[in-house]
């Protein structure tokens, strides 16, 4: 295993947990945006209508996914910089 590799490891779990968080503020802010009640449903909120409860999900999913992507090649990206080497 190359050096970069292992030392990007602990980098890549701190940026993951920060992605997280970042991910759950813009979800929650963009559902509260869209009209929304503060809380999204989750799927076993039995007043909600399938409808909303989709909607949510699919909204956090690509929410997640844009910022996990960004956050992922980002922290490559600035390892490169620092390493002149890409974190496989």
């Amino acid at each position: 295993m190359k050096a970069v590799k292992i030392a990007y490891k602990p980098v890549g779990l701190v940026l993951g947990l920060a992605g997280g968080m970042l991910a759950g503020a813009a979800f929650r802010r963009t559902w509260t945006l869209l009209g929304h009640d503060d809380d999204a449903p989750d799927a076993t909120d039995e007043d909600r209508t399938w409808r909303e409860i989709l909607l949510a999900a699919a909204l956090q999913g690509a929410v997640f996914a844009v910022v996990k992507a960004t956050v992922d090649r980002a922290g490559a990206t600035a390892t490169r910089r620092l390493t002149g080497t890409w974190p496989d």
